[in-house]
């Protein structure tokens, strides 16, 4: 009986960390962004902190002033012997003469035997004061309060009780400024700071980024060489570098020689087993020969099938290290050119046509890989056509190239042209051949992230159409 397996369940996707999701994942935006972060808070506590202080000052400085104006208020007014009071102050400000101008000062009875009011020419209504028990007087027989004025403007008021002659007879004197003058020219004060430190900040900021930039732009010239390196236009990461990055150079120049070596170390070993396996395997095919009959014939049958798989995926190793190293640069035109006139020498009988771009196209892989692929193709090519083959090279999309190469053969049936591409698979057994070339083919255009099509050509014959990666 057999058992039905269990459904595994659908592997949910990895989601990013909060952090990856909250901040890009580009470095100048980070520091850019922190550092602006950091200057407008900054600019906000140098903000509160200017501010607070001027309030302060300013407060101090209004109290003062009030102070000054309740002194030079009493030392102005006397009493008279029938108790009347008596002087004409002058405080020194016009405010005080302004009708309902929010400055005003007035003088009042505070005990007996003390009659009649003075008050400054700018008060037109009596202004209420609290009682003493909702505001006491302190130790000075002095109070301060705010209090609603003539022209609903806030007042700060100043008041305090003091003894006129020596019969003990008192009066209140009142000193009133305008505390909602005070406020505005806080407010102002406030936005003209506002202002000024906007406009600082934004410079800050402005310049703060552009050191960041200009900072980074050793990475971008990183950035650059690898793309180099990448391309094929260079072996390593070349130029001065800042101390800080010059060891992630270094090390990345280390990697690069390392992946040389390796590459070189597996055509090595590629060649070493090649020629390891290849005496053995003849040795077979001819002993099983001359062996002769249904043993010695499957013997060297075999013999070339293992052949055949060892040629095979020895080739696959050798482009599979190569892919996964340094990425080489194989100028297109004068191999093609090379390799038709090679051609043309082995088979004269067949007619070969060359088109090729204006300007050369560079391949992104190694030279012996596009020999291997354009000659089998080629070879292919030339063993099934009648008398003509065509072969045109033209630029596609960004960084990618075609090879087309179109014959006037039998081509190919449409419902073969899947085993064609399969190993050891030959379509035609009259004709010589391993029938691993086209097999060959696919592995290297797909090795590169190539594409590989096999389609009915207008001469009447095969045409194989090959796109690669280009170098710019």
């Amino acid at each position: 009986m057999s058992r039905r397996r269990k459904a595994e369940p659908l592997p949910i996707p990895a989601r990013k960390p909060f952090s990856a999701r909250l901040w890009p994942r580009s470095l100048a935006f980070r520091v850019i962004g922190f550092s602006t972060i950091w200057a407008i808070l900054t600019l906000i506590v140098i903000f509160t902190l200017i501010t607070t202080l001027y309030r302060q000052a300013s407060e101090r400085g209004f109290d003062s002033l009030l102070s000054a104006h309740l002194f030079n208020l009493i030392g102005s007014v006397g009493v008279s012997e029938s108790g009347q009071l008596t002087g004409a102050p002058d405080l020194g400000d016009l405010r005080f003469s302004e009708p309902n101008s929010g400055w005003y000062w007035s003088v009042e009875p505070a005990s007996e035997g003390v009659h009649g009011n003075l008050h400054s020419s700018s008060m037109t209504t009596t202004i209420p004061s609290p009682t003493v028990a909702e505001v006491p007087f302190n130790s000075s027989f002095q109070r301060s309060y705010s209090t609603d004025g003539i022209g609903d403007e806030e007042l700060q008021v100043f008041e305090s009780e003091f003894v006129l002659d020596a019969k003990n007879r008192a009066a209140r004197f009142r000193v009133m400024g305008n505390k909602t003058e005070l406020e505005q020219e806080i407010a102002t004060f406030q936005r003209r700071l506002l202002t000024y430190l906007s406009l600082f900040g934004v410079g800050m900021i402005a310049i703060n980024a552009i050191a960041i930039l200009l900072g980074l732009q050793p990475l971008r010239r990183v950035r650059n060489a690898l793309a180099m390196v990448r391309e094929g236009t260079a072996q390593r990461l070349d130029g001065q570098f800042p101390a800080e990055i010059e060891p992630l150079a270094n090390e990345t120049n280390a990697l690069i020689e390392n992946n040389k070596r390796i590459v070189e170390r597996s055509r090595t070993q590629v060649g070493n087993l090649a020629h390891s396996l290849k005496t053995p395997l003849a040795v077979l095919i001819n002993e099983g020969r001359a062996l002769g009959g249904a043993k010695g014939q499957l013997i060297a049958d075999q013999a070339a099938s293992m052949q055949k798989q060892v040629d095979h995926y020895l080739q696959r190793a050798r482009v599979a290290a190569q892919r996964d190293s340094v990425v080489y640069r194989t100028p297109v035109t004068p191999l093609v050119q090379r390799m038709v006139r090679v051609l043309q020498k082995l088979k004269p009988d067949v007619s070969l046509s060359l088109a090729l771009p204006a300007a050369d196209i560079v391949f992104a892989g190694e030279r012996e890989d596009l020999e291997e692929l354009l000659g089998n193709l080629l070879d292919n090519a030339m063993k099934w056509a009648k008398s003509s083959v065509a072969v045109s090279i033209t630029p596609a999309a960004a960084g990618l190239f075609e090879i087309s190469i179109e014959d006037d053969g039998p081509g190919i049936p449409e419902d073969k042209a899947r085993d064609a591409l399969k190993r050891g698979r030959r379509l035609d057994e009259t004709k010589p051949g391993t029938g691993l070339g086209l097999a060959i083919v696919a592995d290297l255009v797909n090795e590169y992230g190539g594409v590989l099509a096999l389609d009915r050509s207008a001469m009447g014959g095969l045409k194989a159409v090959v796109r690669l990666r280009s170098l710019q």
